[in-house]
């Protein structure tokens, strides 16, 4: 046995005493794994293809895209989900290339939800089904800062928390037929598992209602405002020049069961795992769509759901 194996397994066992197995199950040690690689832009790189799965489902993988070819698969559905099923409105450029992209792509690392038992295309690949864009902290500082920047004023929150790790998710999207409790359960441990790895404390990034027209959103609207406003250590507004007011109808007024209906699946999910929302909304008349702020530290997860996920990634591991 190698001296860095041996001194893994002493750790191990060190996790196994009584005293220490609440650190091992709040820190999520995975000594006995290979450890993951970085290469450019920090991405995760190995000799092996498998170190990219971050689990599986079924005939579901959960993956990291390691080429080029990987990363234009995502664009490929998201081209698909944001302009040709949904709002979006396509440039010259985009129409033409059929893929969502934009220069974040080069920097960001992307998840993929590959289903191994559906046709392959016409390449001869398994269909990607779903997709996150993930940007760290460290390579947003080095590339000019967060996509969400463009929105919302996030230095502020990210200013007041020094010693902690950012992560933006972004530009979700699964395809119609896989929208399930089955693959979006496997899309989150995918980022649980990156978060885990990583050890990121908080996550955030913007989230989108169909539509801009507020006061169409006025009730959903006014019930994040009421009912889910990040406090003041977490709160970050919407820019200046595009801040559009979220407080539209008094609390009182809020019918609660009525606004969660009207909730998008995907904020109601980062609401369940114990997300904040973030003061002000955004319009986005590229992707018609009306953005809010999330902001989720990872202290502030349910504890249910770090339980069902397992804290140390543990539930779909591949």
């Amino acid at each position: 046995m190698q001296p860095d194996q041996i001194a893994r397994s002493k750790n191990f066992l060190k996790l196994l005493r009584p005293e220490t197995a609440g650190v091992a199950a709040h820190n999520a040690i995975t000594w006995l794994k290979p450890a993951l690689k970085l290469g450019d832009h920090g991405r995760l790189i190995g000799p092996d293809p498998q170190a990219a799965t971050l689990g599986r489902l079924g005939s579901l993988e959960v993956r990291l895209a390691q080429k080029k070819h990987d990363v234009k698969r995502a664009q490929k559905l998201r081209y698909r989900v944001f302009y040709k099923d949904g709002t979006a409105v396509a440039d010259a450029a985009t129409m033409l290339a059929r893929r969502d992209k934009d220069a974040f792509d080069a920097i960001c690392d992307h998840v993929l939800v590959i289903d191994h038992a559906a046709k392959p295309s016409l390449s001869g690949k398994q269909p990607v089904v779903g997709t996150y864009r993930l940007l760290r902290q460290d390579v947003a500082e080095r590339h000019g800062g967060f996509y969400t920047e463009h929105e919302f004023d996030i230095g502020g929150v990210i200013g007041r928390h020094p010693d902690l790790r950012f992560l933006e998710l972004g530009r979700s999207c699964v395809l119609p037929p896989y929208r399930n409790k089955r693959t979006v359960e496997l899309l989150w441990h995918g980022i649980w598992t990156y978060v885990r790895q990583h050890g990121f404390d908080v996550m955030l990034g913007c989230a989108s209602f169909d539509g801009t027209d507020p006061e169409r959103l006025a009730l959903p609207l006014s019930f994040l405002h009421h009912y889910a406003s990040a406090p003041e250590e977490w709160r970050a507004r919407a820019t200046p020049s595009r801040y559009v007011e979220m407080n539209r109808m008094p609390k009182e007024a809020v019918n609660q069961k009525a606004a969660l209906r009207e909730l998008p699946p995907l904020i109601k999910g980062y609401l369940r795992l114990g997300a904040y929302i973030g003061d002000g909304a955004v319009i986005d008349y590229q992707f018609g769509t009306t953005d809010v702020l999330i902001i989720m530290p990872v202290s502030a997860i349910s504890s249910r759901y770090i339980e069902h996920f397992g804290a140390d990634a543990s539930r779909h591991a591949a």
